[in-house]
């Protein structure tokens, strides 16, 4: 195969590892703000992603840098689009909190 494929495949599969990284990590912070062991959330998550995203980055690279810079431009890529989906709608955006003060007035 040419040597144009495999560039354009670094760059697809870094968007692909980009998208399952910061996607599990927006995941993973919705399950774990209502669980009552949010440490194992993350903790779990962490390991998942990363094992994914390195050993993803580690088939693409394979000796040649040029593929390992593309995958890695893919998965920055691939955090904006992420970052792009799961931003909430503006109406969705709730009140700025009240300052409420605890001192006790006599």
């Amino acid at each position: 195969m040419n040597e144009s494929f495999f560039i354009l495949l670094a760059l697809v599969t870094g968007v692909a590892l980009g998208g399952v990284f910061f996607g599990g990590l927006w995941w993973t912070i919705r399950k774990a703000t209502i669980s009552p062991q949010p440490a194992l959330w993350f903790f779990g998550s962490l390991l998942l992603r990363m094992g994914v995203a390195l050993t993803g980055f580690f088939l693409i690279g394979r000796g040649h840098w040029e593929r390992l810079v593309l995958c890695l431009a893919g998965f920055v890529v691939g955090r904006i689009i992420v970052t792009l989906i799961t931003r909430p709608a503006p109406h969705e955006h709730g009140r700025p909190a009240v300052e409420v003060t605890h001192a006790i007035e006599p």
